[in-house]
């Protein structure tokens, strides 16, 4: 194919029809055939010349020309796109480097392969075109409700038309065991756009728990204005569902408006999700009394926190154990992913004998270790000393409380756990030296004697040892492995000691070395304070 001036207004007509076509820039697509004439034309005159087309936007012309570069005499390595300063001046009165020289050659033949070449470059710009205007179109509706058309299924995923693009739901994530056929309609979740260099960058689903929230936000005006605001949401697509909302005016019920007239608001719902089952839950600033509403429809007897471990345990009469857990566990996940929090239930009767347990437990410990007799030792539990410590460090009025003890029995009970504690501490730290453990680590202030034993165990045996810690490593911790939160076991996690005490010891033990800087330190604090201020203006 020749470029002759019969085909000249061709190009652009060409150009502009793919352009309406792809819905994209007709500039792009000329400049995509200003590309692949280039490559014919360096086939045709040599790959080594750098040859550029460039096609006139309102005639149509095609003006071809040859570029040289102007390089130091050392730097010339290609002698077709390159020429040193001495052979431009043939061409230039004065030249210098980085100067170019442009030639116009003769207009092209293209053959059958280099017009199939040109083709092919042209396709290949054009696609990347229409999959940028695609991310630019679609980039910003991430995280809202889309409707398409179903135009076929692969594998088990299914290609979603939406418009001015394509998006594709992954096999997990449709809900159940839903099929679709082509020309289909169906309602999705953008869950993610990314710019991809091909195949799909439109990633839609319906098991995201935002897209049920996104569904409330249709069906309930209250959510839309913001007087009702959904905090947390938890599903088994297609089984069952929990959504936490909160109400900021206190003359609207959350959970009713959601409900609707008769049910209207949460059938439409229900009946876009398969028939999943949707239980609207009040939410709650106090975790326990949230999670007691999470737990419906079974009843709670009595709530324990811990809030450093994020777990709870929660009692239930016995007869409402199996509701409270419900079919394969599901009541309970999803109660525990709306909290976030690891929730240990158990019976009424599972709970006193536990307790019972703990009691046996310490009243042998204080009867072992302060030589008391069964009636004594089972009194210091009731009062609530837990164990030896609370003994023998806490004020002598808090003993004299207790039925039967005078001045000098409290003061004879605090000698005596006092005692025990010092002998304890003694060879705890004996063990240490004896395994090896340096002055460093011993005389570090925050550390007891059982706590240096316990590191020594665990072969840190010095300052530095200690110092390469990680905070979690000593105080334990939780970790996410497939879904479930797996308990990490921390070297001083018996004594007690949270995240945020390593945090401080482990950080000052660097600071003794000489590792870091504590300027540093304050500097990072105070632009990590501004941060949090610029944040809450915000």
């Amino acid at each position: 194919m020749a470029i002759t001036s019969a085909n000249q207004l061709e190009l652009l007509q060409t150009a502009e029809a793919v352009a309406r076509e792809k819905m994209i820039d007709p500039g792009l697509v000329v400049e995509a055939m200003e590309e692949s004439l280039a490559r014919a034309a360096k086939s045709r005159y040599g790959s080594e010349m750098d040859i550029r087309v460039s096609i006139d936007r309102k005639t149509g012309k095609a003006t071809f020309t040859r570029v040289r570069t102007v390089v130091e005499d050392e730097e010339l390595e290609n002698y077709q796109s390159e020429l040193t300063v001495a052979q431009a001046k043939q061409y230039m009165e004065d030249p210098k480097v980085g100067d170019t020289i442009v030639d116009e050659v003769p207009p092209v033949e293209m053959g059958r392969i280099a017009a199939q070449s040109a083709k092919q470059v042209i396709l290949q710009k054009v696609r990347e075109a229409e999959r940028d205007r695609q991310y630019e179109e679609f980039k910003d509706r991430n995280g809202t409700i889309i409707n398409g058309v179903v135009k076929r299924e692969e594998y088990g995923n299914v290609i979603v038309d939406i418009g001015s693009g394509e998006g594709i739901l992954r096999r997990n994530e449709k809900i159940g065991r839903e099929s679709y056929r082509p020309n289909d309609r169906i309602r999705c979740y953008i869950k993610d756009v990314r710019r991809e260099p091909r195949g799909p960058q439109i990633f839609l689903s319906r098991t995201a728990p935002e897209f049920m929230a996104e569904l409330f936000k249709m069906e309930v005006p209250e959510i839309y204005d913001g007087i009702i605001e959904i905090k947390a949401v938890a599903r088994d697509p297609g089984s069952r569902a929990k959504i936490a909302v909160v109400s900021y005016d206190g003359s609207i019920d959350p959970v009713g408006a959601c409900v609707g007239m008769r049910g209207s608001r949460v059938q439409a719902v229900v009946n876009e999700l398969q028939g999943e089952k949707i239980d609207i839950i009040p939410w709650n600033e106090d975790q326990p009394t949230f999670l007691v509403n999470a737990l419906q429809p079974a009843e709670v007897s009595k709530v324990v926190l811990d809030e450093e471990a994020g777990k709870i345990e929660v009692v239930v009469p016995d007869e409402q154990l199996s509701l409270a857990i419900g079919r394969r566990g599901q009541n309970v996940r999803l109660a525990s992913q709306l909290t976030n929090l690891d929730i240990d239930i158990m019976t009424e009767e599972e709970e006193s004998a536990r307790r019972q347990k703990e009691f046996e437990a310490r009243t042998a410990l204080f009867m072992e270790t302060l030589d008391l007799d069964e009636f004594f030792a089972q009194l210091l539990v009731s009062e609530g000393f837990t164990n030896l410590e609370e003994v023998a460090y806490v004020e002598l009025d808090e003993l004299l409380v207790i039925d039967g003890v005078d001045e000098g029995t409290a003061e004879e009970l605090q000698a005596r756990a006092r005692d025990y504690l010092e002998a304890k501490a003694k060879a705890a730290l004996d063990n240490a030296r004896s395994m090896g453990v340096e002055d460093s680590l011993i005389d570090f202030d925050g550390l007891t004697p059982q706590m240096v034993e316990a590191l020594a165990k665990d072969d840190v045996k010095s300052l530095e040892d200690f110092a390469t810690c990680a905070d979690w490593e000593l105080a334990g911790g939780w970790t996410t492995v497939n879904g479930e939160r797996v308990k990490d076991e921390g070297i001083l996690e018996p004594f007690d000691v949270s995240l945020e005490e390593a945090q401080n010891l482990v950080m000052t033990a660097r600071i003794m070395l000489g590792w870091v800087d504590p300027a540093e330190l304050e500097s990072d604090a105070d632009d990590l304070e501004e941060e949090a201020e610029g944040e809450a203006e915000a």
